[in-house]
């Protein structure tokens, strides 16, 4: 098979890449390993239940939501709102502080710790976030914030936003830069689960004009003169102008010929991988049907009723997601995870274990392919799209660019990829 641009991986970024290419009039496969494609962005229905591959949330004002509405992939869903929200502090239950009520009544907080998270909160949009890229969330915090549980707020406001604990390393301007826009306009749950976004995404590609391959595993990618030789679990060898690798960066040396001796092996060696252990629910009905939504502060859990806002099981029954924050070095037990799990849904929801008609432990799912560090200067230092050892070689993904994070990030790469194929293939057709 001869293609402008093969694009190994059917995630998000892979069929956003494909979707841009194929409108631009290029010639585009997708190969995906898996037997179906989306990646982490399935979307499994239990007893008529969707069950999303942990808690999934789509920024409203970052990357994402304009590029969907450019390919007019459709998608409705609700904004989670801070109704029914707390944060659990050793194993005790306390009003989450998000808005000026809030803050003054919550008994999470004294009255010193208060006035700094008004002053904090009323001036964080205003923090200059890339000031900060190079500083660990950890330096940041010991140096802007004096009381302890203010510090211990906000760090638990920065796990929520990122996905990521990880405070010894992580980007402090990263996470400023996220918790600001998570702020500003909040998240969507979608309707039926993420699988929508899948299904829109390959609806595009297809319609103009891009083949997707499930169940094709790529053997090796090899540079020959001009051209890329791929070879395909199937034995069919597709000859590139250009690849798009959307892929883990580990995946992406171990693929390309040669590779270690590449950029890329150094790309996945410096890569943190940013893992959570997920919980996923669903009940008969809500025993507390106002209590959707918390954060734990001195353990790093999450808890949250997706159902409450968006469309995901039919009417009385609920889906719920329980995570905890995995950090770079966690080597926790996944019984134990999985009890402590439990023991946040006893907390927000007593009598949930009666009422169970399907559930999921994922002991170690992962969020993202790599942790934006201060090390490499939050999200400025990011490698790619472009391989810059390799000529039409491009990567993609949520480790991929300087332009957003988690989902965010893989659209927004994407997109930036496919720009840059059609222009380095304009100015060959120009030279020629």
């Amino acid at each position: 098979m001869q293609v402008n641009t093969a694009i190994i991986g059917g995630g998000l970024a892979g069929l956003t890449a494909a979707a841009f290419l194929a409108r631009a009039g290029q010639q585009v496969v997708v190969l995906e390993k898996a037997q179906s494609i989306g990646g982490r962005a399935r979307t499994e229905n239990k007893h008529g239940v969707a069950f999303n591959l942990g808690p999934h949330a789509l920024y409203r004002n970052a990357h994402a939501v304009p590029i969907l509405r450019e390919l007019r992939v459709a998608f409705s869903g609700g904004v989670a709102g801070s109704a029914g929200a707390y944060v659990i502090d050793h194993g005790k239950k306390h009003t989450l502080p998000g808005g000026i009520v809030s803050l003054l009544t919550t008994s999470f907080l004294p009255l010193s710790a208060k006035v700094e998270a008004a002053k904090l909160l009323a001036n964080l949009g205003k923090l200059n976030s890339t000031a900060h890229n190079h500083l660990t969330v950890r330096q940041w915090l010991d140096q802007a914030i004096q009381h302890p549980k203010v510090r211990e707020l906000v760090q638990t406001l920065f796990r929520v936003t990122t996905y990521a604990h990880d405070p010894e390393q992580q980007s402090a301007g990263a996470a400023i830069q996220q918790l600001q826009t998570g702020l500003a306009d909040g998240v969507y749950y979608l309707d039926g689960g993420w699988q929508t976004l899948v299904n829109g995404l390959q609806l595009a590609a297809e319609k103009a004009g891009a083949k997707i391959q499930s169940g094709a595993n790529v053997s090796f990618i090899e540079k020959q003169g001009r051209e890329f030789l791929i070879q395909s679990g199937n034995h069919e060898l597709i000859t590139a102008s250009s690849v798009i690798i959307a892929a883990s960066p580990a995946d992406a040396s171990a693929m390309v010929k040669g590779g270690a001796e590449t950029i890329l092996a150094e790309w996945a060696k410096a890569a943190i991988p940013v893992r959570a252990a997920c919980l996923d629910l669903a009940l008969t009905h809500l025993p507390q049907p106002h209590a959707r939504f918390a954060l734990g502060t001195d353990q790093p859990y999450y808890f949250s009723v997706h159902s409450a806002t968006a469309k995901l099981a039919p009417e009385g029954k609920a889906m719920i997601h329980v995570a905890k924050y995995l950090s770079a070095i966690s080597d926790d037990d996944a019984r134990a995870t999985e009890k402590g799990l439990e023991g946040v849904m006893d907390i927000m929801q007593p009598g949930w274990r009666e009422l169970v008609i399907a559930r999921r432990f994922l002991p170690k799912m992962t969020v993202s392919h790599a942790l934006v560090t201060a090390a490499q200067g939050g999200l400025t230092g990011r490698p790619g799209p472009s391989v810059p050892d390799i000529d039409g070689l491009y990567v993609t993904g949520d480790w991929v660019g300087s332009e957003g994070q988690l989902a965010d990030a893989s659209f927004a790469s994407a997109k930036r990829a496919a720009e840059m194929i059609v222009q380095r293939s304009t100015q060959k057709a120009t030279a020629a």
